[in-house]
């Protein structure tokens, strides 16, 4: 049995307009794709952006023991975008779908696993004979990858499923941007509008008139101190909030200090399952994660998980497949709200599927917390695998504790992605702590 993996994760149905992207933030999507060597089993076929690092290649294979040689890697040619991420007319290149075809002649596909289970890949799964092995093809096929994705959709979604969501309005003129965030910020809360499609907080913004704010889960606060500065702005950022395309806007309420949360399911043919929920590290955008949460109690992580699977229960009916983070924050005043959902393998994906469940052995699984943070330079992804278990820090399957790199950003700019298990919050800081030191200067 084989399972088809595509690597597609910088899609239009998650981030918008891709023509808009710079080299930078697509360089960083293509490092990104490589993770879904994580998810790899003996006999895979793996169609990547451009073909794996070998140190990054040896470190996985060497963690998930799968045999690095069994593996098939097929690259399709540069597309509108170039090579750094697998738009759709790569995936449709037909020099492709001939070595694609050959690759697997002879070979039982049982799965098709995208990072974005969306019409390209089901256009592809189709053209391979394959339709068989990607759940929720119909619903895909048709664009539904979109609505999951949707920040407008989503509150659509929630709000018929009873699900809570931030007061707040989805709009689509600028008369009417500007009178739902003066109707917000006139009743002394400060807004967050959101572009309709994007990630990590990248298409946020937070408006504010008195309240005094941090940015957090947007890259900046914006000051407006009357109704005539609330339309200059809408005027000024319209083509920006509107993804260059006319979509719809999000304006709703923004909560300060609050604990962003998530929950994450899999989403099958007849059931809904939990597979981790966790709290954003946000520097004002998400840097991180670590997982379990720790600032919500028992209560409020069980009313996470509760509303999460609701919602999530809204896309299994309408034919959804795959896996959905539902993402919440918790207010001071134990509050819950929910602002939008994941319709992908997210970045916080290979820690419940791979790390938890597949490097930690069962008994240390409930047991454990992974603290998963980007921006740590290092000489080289080898260098630092092999200074790490030089001052036995990486990580250990026997104890469950260590330092894992999920992530090798070194193309983009000389950075990987690490994660500390341990047995706490504490000591997961103090394992960072270590490796920070290890590298300083």
């Amino acid at each position: 049995m084989t399972t088809l993996c595509i690597a597609n994760n910088r899609t239009e149905e998650m981030v918008g307009d891709l023509t808009g992207a710079t080299p930078l933030e697509l360089r960083y999507a293509g490092c990104g794709a490589q993770r879904m060597l994580w998810w790899a089993e003996d006999g895979d076929v793996l169609v990547l952006p451009w073909g794996p690092d070998p140190a990054f290649l040896a470190y996985v294979t060497g963690l998930t023991g799968v045999r690095a040689d069994s593996l098939t890697f097929v690259v399709p040619p540069p597309g509108d975008q170039g090579e750094q991420v697998l738009t759709a007319d790569r995936l449709t290149d037909p020099g492709f779908l001939a070595e694609l075809r050959r690759v697997l002649d002879g070979r039982t596909v049982d799965e098709v696993l995208a990072v974005s289970p969306n019409g390209a890949v089901a256009e592809l799964a189709a053209a391979l004979g394959v339709a068989h092995a990607l759940p929720g093809l119909a619903f895909a096929a048709q664009g539904g990858n979109a609505l999951v994705n949707s920040k407008a959709g989503f509150r659509a979604l929630a709000a018929g499923a009873g699900v809570p969501i931030p007061p707040g309005r989805v709009v689509g003129s600028p008369a009417e941007v500007e009178a739902a965030v003066e109707h917000l910020l006139g009743q002394g809360h400060s807004v967050m509008l959101k572009v309709e499609y994007q990630v990590g907080g990248l298409g946020n913004e937070i408006l504010a008139r008195d309240e005094r704010v941090a940015a957090v889960g947007a890259e900046r606060v914006v000051p407006l101190p009357d109704r005539a500065a609330v339309a200059a702005y809408v005027a000024e950022r319209w083509t920006w909030l509107t993804g260059g395309r006319g979509r719809r806007v999000v304006v709703e309420r923004y909560f300060p200090d609050c604990a962003p949360l998530y929950a994450e399911f899999s989403v099958g043919d007849t059931a809904v399952v939990l597979s981790g929920c966790g709290e954003m590290v946000m520097r004002p955008v998400v840097l991180g994660e670590i997982t379990p949460p720790v600032t919500p109690d028992a209560a409020a992580r069980a009313e996470l998980v509760e509303q999460g699977a609701r919602l999530c229960e809204s896309l299994r009916v309408i034919g959804y497949r795959g896996t959905v983070s539902a993402d919440a924050v918790l207010t001071p005043k134990g509050e819950i709200y929910f602002h939008e959902t994941n319709g992908r393998l997210t970045g916080s994906s290979h820690l419940h599927d791979v790390f938890r469940g597949r490097l930690l052995r069962e008994e240390h699984r409930g047991s454990r917390h992974l603290l998963e943070l980007a921006g740590l330079t290092v000489p080289s992804f080898a260098g630092a695998v092999a200074a790490v278990a030089a001052a036995g820090l990486a990580f250990d399957r026997g104890s469950g504790t260590g330092v894992l790199f999920s992530t090798d950003f070194g193309p983009a700019d000389g950075s990987v992605m690490y994660c500390a298990v341990a047995g706490s919050p504490e000591a997961a800081r103090s394992l960072e702590a270590a490796l920070l030191a290890l590298f300083a200067g």
